[in-house]
């Protein structure tokens, strides 16, 4: 069976994608969900090759229906992909997939000749990748301070560093946080159920804008509701929307995100290789999130950092406990992760101030780190209890109220954190160019962490409280 915490997942991600059948991968071992029966190709001769050997394999191996291979989606499009049909979604559980597992070791031959990958999953891409009770926000009561706090900086629109944050979106009430008033994007879908009660994820970018603005307040931040399904899209769609959002605006100075997948690759995503070929070649410079998943498996597109010609055009960021000193249990970690930033506990605003909003908590409580640390991480603190994990749901779910500012922990809100520390050197050093930004910053960093015994670079906002972490983990 996958890990509990995947099972979570998928219940929830597939609540809120509920004409789109989900499998977990690979073989049901708990790395990424994707889309049951449905392939992904690059469009013109690569799909029909394709669509082609798939067929031809399905026929000669029972139990593989030919019949049901068909592409289900424009013969060419901006992201450069098509959806091929292998198999009836609706069949089976989320449990396995072999008519895609099928799919993908017919092409393995032909994708050997050709020196590349010729086929793929189609993978959610999204920013709950791990379904960790400690990744849901608590409350901050009114008086309190957002961490990192506001720099000493003004907003001067001439020099403004142009931020586009791909994420959920903007509360309705976001400008009345004045960190927020040179905000603007797309408002957020459904902030609320039908009780009233504040839906998963909801408010994320809100806090995301509001971590890039407290760093760097000389910023136009514009938010995206690319991931307004759960915090997640799939990935035939995301290439998609990511050129949408630069055909919209622009492509901006630095672009944050804080979502991704792991694949069990090395190369990236199919998905996106239109996208991130042609961000290459633009000044922009993508920052993205290492993912929470405690692996050192590559997830993208943050581990693009790690692929040449990709090196100066992406950044990937994982997070540092609240003391800075050590890598936080849930942040992915290895070579391919560039950089590191405060990621546990920070402070920022959830929602505006005009309305307070319920939320009840949806995970139930693990007793002890799951990645084996030993300090209160975010695994187990704060405790929450509820019904989604629980048999027989017999619990009864914890219900907190938002007045604004909301304390979080994830790879999410370190990326924003870094994403301000270069747009605030842009300003500094009048740096135009995003990039060379980024490059000065980490040669000029002096601050290092551990992470997993290995020394790396830590960016630590001049207004960023640390706290005591109490029982360090000899693992950090």
């Amino acid at each position: 069976m996958a890990p509990q915490r995947f099972r979570e997942q998928f219940a929830q991600i597939q609540r809120s994608m509920p004409d789109v059948p989900l499998a977990v991968g690979p073989d049901d071992a708990g790395e990424f969900l994707y889309e049951k029966g449905v392939i992904l190709a690059r469009d013109g001769e690569e799909a029909r090759v394709v669509e082609d050997t798939v067929r031809q394999h399905f026929t000669t191996f029972a139990g593989l229906a030919p019949d049901q291979v068909r592409r289900t989606s424009p013969q060419t499009n901006r992201s450069g992909i098509t959806r091929i049909r292998v198999a009836d979604p609706g069949q089976g559980d989320g449990s396995g997939d072999p008519a895609v597992a099928g799919a993908l070791r017919a092409l393995s031959a032909t994708e050997d000749r050709a020196g590349r990958r010729l086929v793929s999953r189609n993978h959610v891409v999204s920013i709950a990748v791990n379904a960790c009770p400690g990744d849901e926000p608590v409350p901050v009561p009114r008086g309190g301070q957002p961490n990192p706090a506001a720099a000493d900086a003004v907003h001067d629109p001439d020099t403004a560093v142009g931020v586009l944050v791909i994420d959920t979106g903007l509360m309705h009430d976001h400008r009345s946080y004045p960190l927020l008033a040179h905000t603007r994007g797309d408002a957020q879908v459904a902030e609320c159920d039908g009780e009233g009660i504040l839906q998963q994820y909801c408010g994320h970018g809100t806090f995301i804008a509001g971590l890039v603005a407290a760093v760097a307040p000389n910023t136009d931040v514009t938010v995206r509701g690319t991931l307004n399904d759960a915090g997640a899209v799939l990935e035939s769609e995301f290439g998609e929307k990511l050129f949408e959002a630069v055909d919209r605006d622009g492509w901006p100075d630095v672009i944050s995100l804080s979502a991704g997948t792991s694949n069990g690759r090395t190369d990236g995503l199919l998905g996106v290789d239109a996208f991130m070929r042609e961000l290459r070649e633009r000044p922009t410079l993508l920052v993205a999130a290492a993912g929470n998943n405690g692996s050192a498996t590559p997830f993208w597109p943050a581990a693009y950092a790690d692929l040449p010609g990709y090196e100066n055009a992406v950044l990937s960021v994982g997070a540092l406990r609240e003391d800075g000193e050590f890598g936080a249990c849930f942040s992915n970690h290895g070579g391919w992760v560039k950089a590191y930033a405060p990621g546990e506990r920070l402070v920022s605003a959830l929602t505006g101030f005009e309305t307070p909003v319920p939320y009840v908590y949806q995970h139930s409580t693990y007793d002890a780190c799951r990645y084996g640390f030993t300090y209160a991480c975010t695994c187990r603190h704060p405790r929450h209890t509820g019904v989604l994990s629980e048999d027989g749901g017999s619990g009864k779910p914890d219900q907190v109220m938002f007045e604004g500012l909301a304390q979080w922990s994830g790879t999410s809100f370190a990326t924003p954190v870094a994403v301000g520390m270069i747009a605030a050197h842009m300003t500094t050093q009048a740096e135009a160019d995003p990039r060379k930004a980024c490059r000065q910053l980490l040669d000029a960093t002096t601050e290092y962490a551990q992470v997993r015994g290995a020394h790396v670079p830590a960016l630590l906002p001049p207004t960023w409280r640390p706290a005591q972490v109490s029982s360090s983990s000899v693992r950090a």
